[in-house]
């Protein structure tokens, strides 16, 4: 039997959540996201000599989010990001040579500049496979690696952009040699936009990415435009990309022909891997390791480290296929099942 609510809709109390319900919930900041968030002010005052390595993780994490919101929310793979991340940081540099040095101005202009990259170029990944996608995505980086390579009289060649002029950021905050400032900047921006990521994901844009990821043919018939969301989702996430690529020139004051090479993007890709694509904060989770791990391993063996990396993401993908973050999911998720099963089987019947 039925009872009525104070409009006259009929109403079942002991009804479950609905999926808009759940859908609300999962849209909310959870404790452990804040937690997450206070990392990296723990971080700078327990680790005052690192602030180096420390903004490195920050742009890194960045430049990952950029990759998982095309791969891990809509299924397009990449070996070519690093092309947007260069031209962010080459945008930076000439405008820091030509006395346009605003740290602001610097990341707006990149974003603008590798964004409409990426808006010309998803146009090539409307056609074909996914193997033709990483073909194209692949030839684009390459052919402005070498662009970038031959023109020296503007980028600089081999010897790359040096002495790049960054100005305090909004007339205040001068960039440090210890690299205090660039840390507090660095995360800054990188909350900002995973905040506007969150939001894009937790949307119905961002659910209709999910659909397009999980079926790409049955998309069409619920009336979304498969095509139109992909063009948007990758000019986004290039301009996500480019912004990272303007923190690391803005930081290092420098812009080397590396920002655009296919170890960036190769790095960017196994960083999701160890991570967990399409949960946003698995890109971040696998930057910190990804990172200091480098660090660790190059220092304790500089000829040999390569080897113990390679281990390391070996044993991921035979043990934690879904990553970190996935994987911690699957656990969680499968002791909450066990402990609801030991429960039921308990209670007195």
């Amino acid at each position: 039997m039925t009872t009525s609510n104070s409009i006259g809709t009929p109403s079942h109390p002991q009804a479950g959540p609905t999926a808009l319900d759940r859908y609300r919930r999962s849209a909310r900041w959870q404790p452990l996201e804040y937690l997450f968030w206070c990392l990296p002010i723990l971080a700078y005052f327990a680790f005052p000599g690192n602030y180096l390595l420390l903004s490195q993780i920050a742009i890194t994490s960045l430049f990952a989010l950029s990759l998982d919101l095309i791969f891990g929310y809509a299924g397009v793979i990449s070996l070519g990001h690093a092309a947007f991340f260069g031209v962010g940081a080459y945008t930076v540099g000439l405008l820091g040579s030509n006395g346009y040095g605003d740290p602001l101005l610097g990341l707006l202009l990149a974003a603008v500049v590798a964004a409409v990259l990426g808006f010309l170029s998803s146009f090539l990944l409307l056609r074909g496979s996914d193997l033709s996608r990483l073909m194209v995505t692949l030839g684009v980086a390459l052919m402005l690696y070498e662009l970038a390579n031959k023109f020296t009289s503007i980028t600089g060649g081999v010897d790359g952009m040096p002495g790049v002029e960054v100005k305090p950021i909004l007339g205040m905050f001068d960039f440090d040699m210890f690299g205090r400032v660039g840390y507090i900047y660095s995360v800054i921006v990188l909350f900002v936009m995973f905040w506007f990521a969150r939001r894009l994901v937790h949307s119905p844009f961002g659910q209709s990415l999910r659909g397009i990821r999980m079926n790409t043919l049955r998309m069409p018939a619920l009336g979304v435009p498969v095509n139109r969301r992909l063009i948007t989702v990758y000019t986004i996430g290039a301009g996500y990309a480019g912004v990272a690529g303007a923190l690391l020139a803005q930081t290092n004051s420098f812009v080397s022909l590396d920002v655009l090479s296919f170890q960036r993007s190769a790095d960017l890709l196994l960083i999701l891997i160890l991570g967990g694509a399409g949960h946003l904060y698995g890109g971040l989770l696998g930057a910190i390791v990804f990172v200091i791990a480098n660090y660790l391993l190059s220092d304790m063996n500089p000829q040999y480290w390569q080897f113990w990396l390679g281990l390391i993401l070996v044993l991921v993908v035979l043990f934690a296929r879904g990553g970190i973050l996935g994987t911690a999911q699957q656990w969680i998720a499968s002791s909450r099942q066990r402990a609801a099963a030991r429960a039921r089987t308990e209670s007195p019947s």
